[in-house]
């Protein structure tokens, strides 16, 4: 008589492992990442090595000398929260505050809760958050670069100029023309293209599902024209409210976090719109002039509410 195994699942494997799809991550990173570096010079690739090294770092620190594991550093989940992080940043962040929001990164949301896949909230936005509380000039200084002189970066570093972001206009001044709006910001926000590259990247691959992503632009317009034409002057218009600030990065790269985000297409969606609303919310009304962080880490704090109302049907059942 043959001997009947019981084991746990999973059940059915596939060649899909962890370090894949973070790599698949990175490279949807890299154009961004690179076009950050080469705008910025020397000073974007002192934050990308500090944040990317420094979680790397910690990661590999807190499970071998606290949780006495096996390394995870291996599944590059850690060089991925280190560029989302360095991308939230402006290029005029010192190191050392660089390093701080690796701290929180890392050894605060997700490390204390057990590692990946057992965080509640998405690490570098948690990290971004509190650099932003703690230190809000750093975090508000950006450096602005003549798109005509991009190599007077690397010569003369990227903080000759300092200035507003449209989003801070708009807070402060009503009726500012599209048309003089800065490109200033974190690294992350200058080439939108090369983000919705990565979007792309991303959904041919199957690592995220679009519902999430979508939801959050298709919000965001809808508020934004209803905003724009019942006050014109007063909001920005639908388009540039989309393509400003940090709804790109923040809707592709950290909404879409597999630990973090709902599991059902539905709740995707409930999760989407939420965000949208939210970021709507404080970038007109707030004390902030950009919304994205706070509202996925709200919404991150509903996904397993929204989990148990949009439950997946059972294998079997029609």
């Amino acid at each position: 008589m043959q001997k009947l195994l019981v084991s746990p699942s999973p059940h059915i494997h596939t060649e899909l492992s962890t370090r894949k799809l973070m790599l698949d991550v990175i490279i949807a990173l890299l154009p961004v990442t690179v076009l950050s570096v080469i705008f910025y010079g020397w000073h974007e690739l002192m934050v990308i090595a500090v944040s990317v090294a420094s979680c790397v770092l910690l990661e590999w620190a807190i499970t071998k000398f606290l949780l006495k594991k096996p390394s995870t550093i291996g599944d590059l989940s850690a060089v991925v929260t280190g560029l989302l992080l360095a991308l939230n940043l402006s290029s005029l962040t010192p190191w050392w505050v660089v390093l701080i929001g690796a701290v929180v990164a890392i050894g605060v949301a997700k490390m204390s809760f057990g590692g990946l896949g057992q965080n509640v909230f998405n690490p570098a936005i948690v990290a971004r958050v509190f650099l932003l509380i703690s230190f809000p000039v750093y975090m508000t200084t950006w450096a602005v670069v003549d798109p005509g002189n991009i190599g007077s970066a690397w010569l003369l570093g990227a903080d000759a100029i300092t200035g507003p972001t449209a989003l801070t206009l708009m807070k402060e001044v009503h009726n500012v023309d599209s048309s003089v709006i800065l490109q200033a910001g974190s690294a992350g926000e200058i080439y939108d293209w090369a983000l919705i590259l990565g979007f792309a990247y991303l959904v041919l691959r199957k690592v995220i599902k679009p519902w999430i992503t979508l939801s959050i632009w298709a919000t965001v317009l809808v508020f934004y024209t209803i905003l724009y034409f019942a006050a014109p002057g007063e909001y920005l218009a639908p388009g540039i409210a989309l393509f400003t600030g940090g709804i790109l990065l923040g809707s592709i790269f950290m909404a879409t976090d597999y630990v973090t985000s709902p599991m059902t297409t539905k709740g995707g969606i409930i999760f989407g719109v939420g965000i949208g609303l939210i970021t709507v919310i404080i970038r007109n009304w707030g004390a902030y002039p950009e919304g994205v962080s706070f509202a996925i880490l709200i919404m991150n704090a509903f996904v397993p509410l929204i989990n148990k109302l949009c439950k997946s049907k059972k294998f079997g059942r029609a």
